[in-house]
């Protein structure tokens, strides 16, 4: 098992990434890793994310209380959000924030990146939904992100910027990764006169071939109520199914609280 330090290294050696590829500016983003059940790792609060060293790294427990903090620091004044993630997706190891560039720009302009426009994408996040604006270091923002939580690995923030989540630091890190590339792309793509995009059918060979690798962490081919019934998933539809006919959403909800009661 990884001790501590060795977890505060990490944590710095990923934020001298993300600071390097220019996802924070300044003293911008935070990381946070599980450690166990009432135990937390986290980036401190006004410090360079590209500047870090072990001693930097506060402890926290599940509420957000300082455990351990060295003279000088105070934890992210966005734990908030991180411990909602840890609350209620007890799959997941790590989180991270940043502010990538194309990706934001995509949360300011309001536009989730849904299109279906690279396997890869399509295989790793699925989509990429918008979690309503909230206030930085308030409860609004766990608020607005918790409701993605459960079809999601990862959300841009309204006004702010990206939110990625997983069972390991490198992963966390990876999907962030992964949504800006994917920004990145769509952004070039609409430059050029539009994506093509891939197919219905296109996109349900891929989340099969997802189902196949057993990949972890929440995806809308494993989530959509659609696919729990043994019909196509849709993209994008993050559990929603927005598309459906009122009969049919009714018919949904009907079933869930039927089950519900049942429990």
């Amino acid at each position: 098992m990884i001790n501590e330090f060795e977890i505060k290294k990490q944590i710095c050696e990923i934020g001298k990434r993300i600071y390097d590829k220019g996802m924070v500016a300044s003293n911008d983003g935070n990381i946070s890793v599980k450690i166990n059940d009432n135990e937390f790792l986290c980036t401190p609060t006004g410090v360079s994310k590209g500047f870090m060293t072990p001693e930097f790294i506060c402890k926290v427990d599940r509420d957000g209380k300082v455990i351990q903090a060295n003279p000088g620091f105070k934890p992210s004044s966005e734990i908030k959000m991180h411990m909602r993630v840890y609350k209620e997706r007890p799959d997941v190891n790590a989180v991270v924030h940043a502010h990538p560039m194309y990706a934001t720009g995509f949360a300011i302009a309001g536009i989730p990146l849904t299109q279906p426009i690279m396997p890869e994408a399509v295989i790793a996040l699925g989509c990429v939904p918008i979690a309503e604006y909230g206030t930085p270091s308030t409860e609004e923002i766990p608020d607005a992100v918790s409701k993605y939580l459960q079809s999601f690995d990862a959300v841009l923030l309204e006004n702010h910027g990206a939110l990625s989540f997983s069972d390991s630091l490198l992963s966390a890190y990876h999907k962030m990764e992964s949504v800006e590339f994917y920004a990145k792309l769509l952004y070039i793509s609409k430059q050029l006169g539009g994506p093509k995009e891939l197919s219905d059918k296109q996109v349900q060979r891929l989340y099969e071939i997802r189902r196949q690798f057993g990949m972890k962490g929440k995806h809308p081919a494993d989530l959509c109520p659609n696919a729990k019934d043994g019909k196509p998933s849709c993209h994008g539809c993050g559990g929603n199914c927005s598309h459906h006919s009122d009969a049919d959403l009714v018919a949904e909800i009907t079933r869930r609280v039927i089950e519900q009661l049942g429990k």
